[in-house]
C-alpha cells in the first residue's frame, strides 16, 4: 500500500487507498457507501506525442482497436452490449501524453437486499475484467480494423469545421516540426489507411507494435470506485490487473527540441476561422510546471491578466469599445519542455482595427507587474478561496471523478494530495518572476483571427485547410512592444492598476445539520399570490453552506421582436454585471440570465452568507442598465452570435430544429431577422415594459430558512416594483402534436459552405409526457435499442461517428429520436435506419426473458441513481417546475412503471409506435443539408414519395426500406406546419398545487 490517508474535503464519507501492485501498476480505490454507480479509468501514459513519425494518429486507432475485443472476450461488441445492460457507458481519449479509457456501471451488488461484497459483487468486477484483458491481451481484430479506421477518419471529417480544432492544429504547425507537438494526432484514413498501403506498411503490425513498445503496467494509472469494501476493491485489482506486462519503461519526457524556438517566435499570424470570429491570440512559452504543483506560479500572473474588474486590461479595453471578453491561461504540452501561456482578447469591430493599441494595453500592463514583486496578498487571498472550494467540494459523477484522478496520477504529485492536488501551499515569488521573465515582446506569437483582417491570406495549414499567412512582427511594432513592456509608472495607462481586496470571499459557514428521517422530494410552496409563487427547500441531503435562487420573469413575449429584444436586455445586463461581479466570480459565486418563452429565467447561487449581496447587484443592474451604453457592441455581437449558430456543425444544430418544430418557440434565424431593426430606445421601452408587469416563479433551495427565503423574494418588489399580470398574459409552455399515421419532412441546407457533414433527426412522436404508461415504456425503449442502433449505424454500417438516440422531450410531448451526423446523405441514413428498425422488431420478439429483466433491472437503476451534490438536486427541482410538470416524483413513478412493464407491453408498444410498417406511426425526418455538394439538392414532392418505396443503389444488397404506405409530406413553410397541428395539454394541468402548499402566504 502506497497510503490511505488522503487529504479530503470536510464533508466527504468515502474511504480512499493507493496500491502499487508488483507490476508497478498503481492504483486509486474508493469505497463510497453511497454510491449507485461505479465507475474506473485506467490512464496510459503514452499518446499522440509518441506516435509514428510516418503515421500520424497511430496511438488514436489503437485507442479504438483496443475496445474491440481480446482472447479472453473476443466478441467485438461484448463490453459495450455488457456495460449498456448495467446502467452505464463507456468510452476512450487520445490526449498528448495519455491514453484513458474509462466506464461506469451500477453498483448495485448482485443481491439488493445484502450489502456488496466479494461474494455478492456489484457489475463492477467483470466490468474490471473487460478493462484488464483489453490491456493485456488485445487481439486487434482484422475485421475490425478497417471499420474503426473509417471511425478515426469520421471522427476527424466531424472536427474540420470546428474552429477549436482548426486553430490548435494551426498553432501546432506554427511550431517547431522538430518538437513533436508539431504532429497531427488525431489522425484520417489517408494518413492510417492509403499512404500506409501504398508504402506497404501493415498498419495492423504497426499498432500492434505500438502497443507492444508503449503500454506497459508501470506507465499505467487506475482509479476504481464502487460500494464494495477497500479490500474487497484491492483483491480484485491485484487479481485482475497483475498480469498487466511490466515492460520497465521509463517516464516520457521532451527535452531535446523547445515547442516553440526563436524561429518560431516574434511573429505574427493572421487566420481565416469558420466562423464570424474576431480574436487576437497571444502565446508566450512558458516555465515547465511539471513538479511546481505546490505553488503554482503561473497561476498568479493568469489571475492579474484574466482579472476582469476594476484596473484590469478587460477593464480598460472594454472602456475603449474595443473588446467583449479576455481569457488568459497556462497549459502543459508535455512533461520536460515549456508550457504554453496564452491570452485570448475577443473582439468588437473597432478592437480589431486597433488590435495593435489592444497589444500595447497588454504590455503595459506586464510592465506594471514587472515593476513590483509579487504581492503576497494577492497569492493568499487565491489560496483562501482555493480552501474554501476544496474544504466544501461535493461529490461528482463517479466517472468524471475518475476520469481526473488518474490522469492527475501520471504527475508526481504527493499520493496524499490526489484529492487536493488543486491548492496551493507555497508562495514562490522567484518563480512568479521567471514566469513573467517569459513574457517578453520578443517571446510572442500573435495570432489574430478574423474573416475579415486581410484577404492575402497565403498558406493553408495541412490537416484541416485552415487559410492564413505568417510574418516577422514588423521592426517598428517590435519597437513599440518593447517601449510599452519597459513603460515607467508615469508613461503607464493610468486606468491599469492591481485589482483591490475581494470582498465576496465567504466568512461565514454555518451550517446546522438536523437528523432527517425521511428525505423531502418535493420543495414547498412559501408564498403565492397574484404577482409570485415562491418555492422553497431547505437542504436535507449535503450540509453544505451553500445555496441557490431561480426564477422565471413571465412577462408578454408574443413575436420574434421581442424575443430579440429580451435576449439583446439580457446581453446588456451581463456586459455591464462582468466588471462589478468579477470578484464574486472568482470567490465560488454564479449568476445567469437567459432567454425563456415566457419571459427571463435569472439564476444566482454560491455561498449563502453573501447570496443576497449577490441578488440585490443583479436586480439593480436589471433595472438601470444604460441601454445606450456598448448597445452597438453588444447587438453587432448578437448578430455575429446567431450567424455562427447557423454555421455550427449539423449535429449542433439537429436539437434546435426540432425544437423549433415541436414548441412554439423561435429560431435563430427568426431572430437574427429582427436584429437590423431593433434599436436603443426600443430595447429600452422593450425592459420597461418587461419589468413594470410580470408574473414571478421562483425556487429558493439550499442552506437558508424560510425566512430568509421570504425575504429573498421581498427583494424583487422592493427592486422593480412591478405590477401584477393579467391571467389572460400568462404564457405556458406549448409543444405539438404529431397526428397518427403522418409522416413529415424539414430540410434545410446548412449556411457553412465547406461544410461536407449532413446531419438528421429521425423522430417517432409518442405522446403526452405525463402518461404514466408510455413514459417508462418510452424510456425502455431506448435502454434496449441504444447499444444496437449505435453497433449498426456507426460500428457496422459506419454511417457516422456522432450517432445517438433516445427520449426527445419537447415540453409535454415525448418522441423517440436518432441523431446522425453523416457524409451521407440523409436520405440514406433514413432508409439505413428503416431497415434497422423494421428488422429490430424481430430482435426484441426473440430476446429472452433473463435479457429483458436485465434491461428491465438496468433502467430502473439509472432512473433512481442517487442525486450526487446541491447543484443537481437544484437543477432536478427546478427543472419540474420550469418545465410546468411539477412531477417531483417523476424518477420512481417512472420506476413502478418499468418494473411491472411485459415483454408483451413492449412489443405492443413497438409495432404501434416504432415499427416502419405501423399506420399508426407518426414520424418527423428534420435533414440539414450539406451546402455546395452534389447531393444537396433539396428533394421534391416526388422525392419524398420515393423515400417510401426504397432508396437509391447506395442500399447493399438493394434492401427495400419498409413503409406503411403513408406518403411523407414536405414542410415548405412552419408557421403553417404549427399552425395546422394540435397542441399537447400542459404537463401543469394534470396536478394540484395544493399539497405542495405549507404555511403560504397569500398576500
Amino acid at each position: 500500500m502506497v497510503t490511505d490517508s488522503l487529504e479530503m474535503p470536510s464533508l466527504d464519507n468515502r474511504a480512499y487507498r493507493v496500491i502499487q501492485l508488483p507490476n508497478e501498476l498503481e492504483a486509486l480505490l474508493v469505497h463510497d457507501p453511497d454510491t449507485d454507480m461505479a465507475s474506473a479509468s485506467l490512464d496510459v501514459g503514452v499518446g499522440s506525442l509518441s506516435d509514428d513519425s510516418d503515421i500520424p494518429g497511430l496511438a488514436h486507432a489503437v485507442e479504438h482497436l483496443l475496445f474491440m475485443g481480446s482472447e479472453k472476450y473476443p466478441k467485438e461488441n461484448a463490453f459495450d452490449q455488457y456495460i449498456t445492460s448495467n446502467s452505464g457507458y463507456s468510452n476512450a481519449s487520445t490526449s498528448s501524453t495519455s491514453t484513458n479509457y474509462y466506464f461506469t456501471v451500477s453498483a448495485n451488488p448482485s443481491n439488493p437486499s445484502e450489502a456488496a461484497s466479494a461474494d455478492n459483487p456489484s457489475a463492477l468486477h467483470r466490468a474490471l475484467d473487460f478493462l484488464a484483458q483489453f490491456v493485456i491481451s488485445p487481439l486487434f481484430l482484422t475485421s475490425s480494423l478497417d471499420r474503426e479506421l473509417c471511425v478515426v477518419d469520421l471522427e476527424h471529417s466531424k472536427n474540420r469545421q470546428n474552429d477549436d480544432w482548426r486553430l490548435w492544429q494551426l498553432k501546432k504547425e506554427l511550431s517547431d516540426p522538430g518538437h513533436p507537438f508539431h504532429k497531427f494526432g488525431t489522425g484520417n484514413l489517408d494518413t492510417l489507411k492509403v499512404q500506409p498501403e501504398l508504402r506497404n506498411i501493415s498498419i495492423r503490425d504497426r499498432m500492434i507494435g505500438f502497443y507492444e513498445d508503449h503500454y506497459s503496467a508501470n506507465r499505467m494509472k487506475l482509479a476504481v470506485l464502487s460500494s464494495e469494501p477497500l479490500d474487497v476493491l484491492e483483491a480484485w485489482v491485484v487479481d485482475l490487473f497483475s498480469p498487466v506486462s511490466n515492460k520497465m519503461l521509463p517516464p516520457l519526457r521532451w527535452q531535446e527540441v523547445d515547442p516553440f524556438g526563436p524561429d518560431q517566435l516574434g511573429m505574427l499570424c493572421f487566420a481565416k476561422p469558420v466562423k464570424d470570429l474576431r480574436e487576437l491570440d497571444l502565446t508566450f512559452p512558458i516555465i515547465d510546471e511539471w513538479d511546481l504543483f505546490e505553488s503554482n506560479p503561473s497561476s498568479y500572473i493568469s489571475h492579474l491578466i484574466g482579472h476582469e474588474g476594476p484596473g484590469s486590461i478587460l477593464s480598460y479595453i472594454k472602456s475603449k469599445g474595443w473588446a467583449n471578453s479576455l481569457e488568459a491561461s497556462r497549459y502543459s504540452l508535455c512533461a520536460g519542455s515549456p508550457g504554453l501561456f496564452s491570452c485570448v482578447i475577443k473582439l468588437t469591430e473597432e478592437g480589431l482595427d486597433c488590435y495593435w493599441e489592444v497589444i500595447m494595453t497588454f504590455f503595459q500592463y506586464l510592465s506594471l507587474l514587472s515593476d513590483a514583486p509579487a504581492q503576497e496578498w494577492i497569492y493568499d487571498e487565491k489560496k483562501c478561496i482555493k480552501d474554501i472550494d476544496f474544504r466544501f467540494k461535493q461529490k461528482s459523477r463517479p466517472i468524471d471523478f475518475m476520469k481526473e484522478a488518474s490522469r492527475c496520477m501520471q504527475k508526481p504529485i504527493p499520493r496524499a494530495w490526489l484529492l487536493s492536488h488543486e491548492k496551493l501551499r507555497k508562495f514562490d515569488p522567484k518563480r512568479i518572476r521567471s514566469c513573467l521573465d517569459c513574457l517578453r515582446p520578443e517571446n510572442v506569437l500573435i495570432t489574430v483571427v478574423s474573416r475579415n483582417i486581410t484577404d492575402k491570406w497565403d498558406r493553408r495549414e495541412k490537416w484541416y485547410q485552415t487559410e492564413y499567412s505568417v510574418m516577422a512582427i514588423p521592426a517598428n511594432r517590435m519597437a513599440e512592444m518593447k517601449t510599452a513592456f519597459s513603460a515607467s509608472e508615469r508613461d503607464r495607462i493610468t486606468a491599469l492598476r492591481l485589482p483591490p481586496t475581494n470582498k465576496f470571499i465567504p466568512t461565514s459557514f454555518k451550517v446546522e445539520k438536523t437528523p432527517v428521517v425521511e428525505l423531502a422530494i418535493a420543495p414547498r410552496i412559501i408564498r403565492n399570490n397574484d404577482l409570485a409563487r415562491a418555492w422553497f427547500k431547505k437542504d436535507d441531503m449535503f450540509w453544505v453552506p451553500k445555496a441557490s435562487l431561480t426564477m422565471i420573469f413571465r412577462s408578454p413575449i408574443t413575436s420574434p421582436a421581442d424575443a430579440a429584444k429580451s435576449r439583446l436586455f439580457i446581453d446588456l445586463v451581463l456586459d455591464g454585471l462582468t466588471e462589478c461581479l468579477y470578484d464574486a466570480t472568482l470567490a465560488g459565486f454564479q449568476y445567469s440570465l437567459n432567454m425563456d418563452p415566457r419571459g427571463l429565467v435569472l439564476k444566482v447561487s454560491g455561498y449563502n452568507d453573501k447570496l443576497p449581496t449577490l441578488l440585490k447587484h443583479v436586480l439593480v443592474q436589471m433595472r438601470d442598465q444604460n441601454i445606450k451604453d456598448r448597445f452597438a457592441i453588444c447587438k453587432e455581437r448578437l448578430n455575429r452570435h446567431y450567424h455562427n449558430i447557423l454555421r455550427e456543425s449539423p449535429w449542433n444544430q439537429l436539437y434546435s430544429f426540432i425544437h423549433w418544430l415541436m414548441t412554439e418557440d423561435y429560431h435563430a434565424a427568426e431572430l437574427l431577422a429582427q436584429l437590423p431593426s431593433i434599436t436603443a430606445e426600443a430595447t429600452a421601452q422593450f425592459r420597461s415594459e418587461l419589468l413594470s408587469r410580470m408574473h414571478m416563479e421562483m425556487l429558493i433551495h439550499g442552506n437558508i430558512y424560510k425566512e430568509e427565503a421570504l425575504k429573498l423574494t421581498d427583494m424583487f418588489e422592493s427592486i422593480l416594483r412591478p405590477q401584477v399580470l393579467a391571467k389572460s398574459e400568462l404564457h405556458t409552455l406549448q409543444s405539438m402534436i404529431l397526428p397518427t399515421g403522418s409522416s413529415y419532412i424539414f430540410e434545410d441546407v446548412l449556411k457553412d459552405p465547406a461544410n461536407v457533414n449532413h446531419g438528421l433527426a429521425f423522430c417517432l412522436y409518442i405522446g403526452h409526457w405525463a402518461d404514466h404508461t408510455l413514459r417508462p415504456q418510452a424510456r425502455m425503449l431506448a435502454q434496449i435499442i441504444g447499444e444496437p442502433v449505435f453497433n449498426q449505424l456507426r460500428t457496422k454500417e459506419q454511417l457516422s461517428y456522432n450517432t445517438g438516440s433516445g427520449i426527445q422531450r419537447s415540453y409535454a410531448s415525448m418522441s423517440f429520436l436518432i441523431r446522425v451526423q453523416s457524409e451521407r446523405h440523409p436520405q440514406h441514413v433514413d432508409g439505413r435506419i428503416e431497415i434497422f428498425l423494421a428488422s429490430f422488431a424481430q430482435t426484441l420478439a426473440d430476446m429472452s426473458q433473463a435479457d429483458f429483466e436485465t434491461h428491465k433491472r438496468s433502467l430502473i437503476a439509472a432512473r433512481l441513481e442517487k442525486i450526487k451534490n446541491l447543484e443537481q438536486e437544484t437543477e432536478r427541482l427546478w427543472g419540474h417546475i420550469d418545465l410546468e410538470d411539477f412531477e417531483f416524483d417523476d424518477a420512481q413513478q417512472d420506476a413502478a412503471g418499468i418494473e411491472h412493464l411485459t415483454k408483451d407491453d413492449m412489443l405492443k408498444f413497438y409495432a404501434h409506435y416504432i415499427d416502419p410498417r405501423s399506420p399508426t406511426r407518426a414520424k418527423l425526418s428534420v435533414r440539414l443539408l450539406a451546402h455546395g455538394r452534389p447531393d444537396t439538392a433539396p428533394v421534391t414532392e416526388e422525392g419524398v414519395t420515393a423515400v417510401a418505396r426504397a432508396l437509391p443503389e447506395e442500399l447493399p444488397d438493394e434492401q427495400p426500406v419498409p413503409g406503411n404506405g403513408t406518403t411523407p409530406v414536405l414542410i415548405r413553410d412552419v408557421s403553417e406546419f404549427k399552425a395546422w397541428l394540435s397542441r399537447a395539454p400542459n404537463a401543469g394541468d394534470f396536478c394540484n398545487l395544493r399539497e405542495y402548499e405549507l404555511g403560504t402566504e397569500a398576500n
